[in-house]
């Protein structure tokens, strides 16, 4: 690890000014950094030093180096891992196996969706492929289990482990167990064979639930063809089309892109009977029980419990919020103003927008990148006494030109780590805002600390000649959640990469981000940096008001829309059914959302999370939860309090997914929370009055 101060090189701009002329505020490197756009001169001698500073990276054929190096290094890891006596070591091999490993896959899983060129995304899709196979090979090689097996039966040997190393132990264990290898040859190749139809079907789900519709162009009214794709005598639907004012469109879009396909509703079927047959066949009562074992809900009798109280805490809310939205409807549209399905997205943001006046025009121009940027640095210095500072990459290092490089550095402990900011749009790049672990920290056997690698990926508008890349309130919003994600792997110091920053439990993972969004909407934080690109006036106060207030109405319906899709999720994970999962559906439908089913629909079909977070989509709900009163009992009453920071990243950032959740949570908030309280803080969001917060934080 890294101690002191380290001077960093920083890249200089010599003031924004001369490149936007109308441009009055002056920045700091890192506010000029993000508001410029990125110029290098041409060294013709500098050397290319691969993606991320992998030599081996500098051009596609590289991948294949990196991969026979790291299956190299696998073989004399898993000698080692099965011939070493129990103990510490054990652990640390285990560790240091997935670290090789996942080193390589994570870069490679990264570049395949985000290298402009072509030859990259493919060499990378195959080392995605050869590594995975690999991985599965070990997580069934029985002598490895057996070799972590003797360390947790080994009761005397075990107690003497600190309790992060006998976590760590425990995950990989579980890792073992749900491929089935604790079980005799037959479930065993049972187990393997199910494993294998699952990536399949996964793959298949995933591919299918993104695929258009197509109907023919005679059964569309002709005035509204020119919302769609057309393709011959044919239309082509990709997406429910929510935001458009057009109720025959939102309407049309719904029934069409949501019909159903025979095909993929057998995947589906034949997904979840598969995935339930695995889970009983490695011990578990349902696929659910499985995939809950390491979270903080521990069982789907628990979720379930969690979502059936957070209904009935919200159902007079709900109510309201519908007839809000039915009154907007028969004010739009008296001649059909039944509230469907395909209205609540639109309406909700109608009512918001009208009662509240929250165009995104009257924003983005106090909310240049940079200056949000600025702001992200001066909170993190404030709350953590850490800063980032912008460096210039190096030839190949990066895939992009605008790809900006931070280094996070701590007033006292010096460099933290790494993360590339990949804000921009450009074709062919994923429209996803998201967080990327390219390496995780961890203690290595020198005694040094492994620093920890991330991308922020954003699609956000390039800056033009006379403005720099202006953010609307929802991109802010959306840069501070990501950023969450960030510093959570810049400032977990675990032993292990495999419990590095935001690899913990799934219903914990979005907790430092979404309580980034606590932070990006308190005025007292967004006044720091909010100001008019042009004429350096702050942003209004009563704007930052109303747009917090703002997303309390219909914000009832918006959480039960979520629990309704957590708690099909949940249903379609327990036990079998003899049911379709239509009728599953319609079914939770009318428990926990009472706007009524489309006949001829299969909404199902397009809940790709079902892949990703099967058993698990509650997870948002939960870590919001979390998040909210976390927010609420230590930071809103000043949200630059460096003790509460300290005690945040003690308590929470600093274990990644090293300790059990609920004991971070209660460190925290020093109280053990019920169930309730979680409800209490979801619904209590709901109710918050803005402007008297603000009032009594400032008295």
């Amino acid at each position: 690890m890294l101690t002191g101060k380290r001077l960093l090189s920083i890249v200089k701009f010599r003031g924004v000014r001369d490149i936007y002329r109308h441009v009055t505020t002056s920045w700091s490197p890192v506010g000029a950094a993000f508001n410029a756009r990125q110029h290098k001169k041409l060294d013709l001698c500098e050397k290319n030093v691969g993606l991320f500073g992998v030599p081996a990276l500098t051009s596609p054929g590289g991948f294949e180096i990196v991969q026979e190096r790291a299956l190299k290094e696998t073989e004399r890891l898993v000698e080692r891992a099965c011939n070493s006596p129990p103990g510490p070591l054990t652990v640390q091999t285990f560790d240091q196996l997935s670290d090789n490993l996942c080193k390589v896959a994570d870069l490679a899983d990264f570049i395949k969706v985000a290298h402009p060129d072509p030859a990259y995304r493919d060499a990378a899709e195959k080392t995605c492929v050869k590594i995975g196979t690999v991985v599965e090979k070990l997580n069934t090689n029985v002598d490895l289990f057996k070799s972590l097996k003797n360390l947790l039966d080994n009761k005397d040997i075990f107690a003497t482990l600190d309790p992060e190393t006998r976590r760590v132990a425990e995950l990989f264990m579980f890792d073992f167990e749900i491929s089935g290898i604790h079980l005799n040859e037959e479930k065993r190749k049972k187990a393997v064979s199910l494993n294998v139809h699952l990536l399949d079907l996964n793959n298949e789900f995933l591919i299918g639930s993104h695929l258009p519709n197509k109907i023919e162009k005679r059964v569309i009214p002709d005035h509204i063809h020119h919302h769609f794709t057309v393709d011959g005598s044919y239309i082509q639907i990709g997406g429910l089309h929510a935001d458009c004012p057009d109720d025959l469109v939102r309407e049309a879009a719904y029934k069409i892109f949501l019909y159903p396909n025979a095909n993929l509703m057998q995947c589906l079927d034949e997904l979840l009977v598969c995935r339930n047959e695995l889970a009983q066949l490695v011990g578990y009562d349902s696929f659910a029980h499985r995939a809950l074992k390491s979270t903080m809900m521990k069982t789907p009798e628990n979720v379930m419990q969690f979502l059936t109280l957070l209904t009935e805490r919200l159902s007079e809310r709900t109510a309201k919020d519908f007839e809000m939205m039915r009154e907007m409807k028969r004010k739009l549209n008296p001649k059909k103003a039944e509230l469907m399905p395909w209205d609540h997205p639109y309406l909700s943001g109608v009512i918001r927008a009208e009662r509240y006046n929250i165009e995104p025009s009257l924003y983005s121009p106090y909310m240049s990148l940079g200056s949000c940027m600025e702001g992200l640095n001066n909170l993190f210095t404030q709350l953590l006494g850490v800063s980032f500072q912008a460096q210039q990459p190096q030839k190949g290092e990066v895939w992009n030109e605008d790809v900006r490089k931070l280094a996070v550095v701590h007033e006292e402990e010096g460099l933290l780590g790494y993360i590339y900011c990949d804000f921009f749009h450009r074709p062919d790049k994923p429209h996803q805002d998201c967080h990327f672990t390219i390496r995780g920290g961890r203690l290595m056997e020198s005694g040094e600390y492994q620093l920890p690698v991330v991308v922020i990926m954003l699609s956000l508008p390039h800056p033009s000649k006379t403005a720099p890349t202006l953010l609307t309130p929802s991109m802010m919003e959306n840069l501070f959640h990501e950023m969450g994600h960030a510093m959570h792997s810049m400032l977990g110091r675990t032993r292990y990469q495999h419990v590095a920053g935001t690899r913990c439990a799934t219903d914990f993972a979005e907790v430092p981000s979404i309580l980034m969004e606590y932070f990006a909407t308190d005025f007292r934080v967004v006044s720091q940096f909010a100001r008019h690109y042009q004429t350096g006036q702050p942003l209004p106060k009563s704007l930052v008001a109303r747009l917090c207030e703002s997303k309390k109405f219909c914000g009832a319906a918006d959480t039960q829309l979520q629990v309704f899709y957590s708690a099909l999720d949940q249903i379609y994970h327990s036990k079998s059914q003899d049911r379709s999962t239509t009728d599953i559906m319609k079914e939770m439908q009318e428990k926990f959302y009472s706007l009524p089913y489309v006949p001829n629909t299969a909404w199902q079909l397009r809940f790709s999370h079902l892949i990703g977070y099967g058993a698990k989509y509650y997870s948002y709900l939960m870590s919001r939860a979390v998040a909210s009163m976390v927010w609420k009992q230590c930071f809103v009453k000043d949200p630059f309090d460096r003790e509460m920071g300290e005690r945040y990243r003690r308590e929470i950032l600093a274990h990644g997914g090293g300790m059990e959740p609920r004991l971070m949570v209660q460190g925290m908030l020093q109280t053990c929370p019920s169930l309730k309280d979680f409800v209490d803080a979801l619904v209590s969001d709901l109710n918050l009055d803005f402007e008297t917060f603000i009032m009594d934080s400032e008295s």
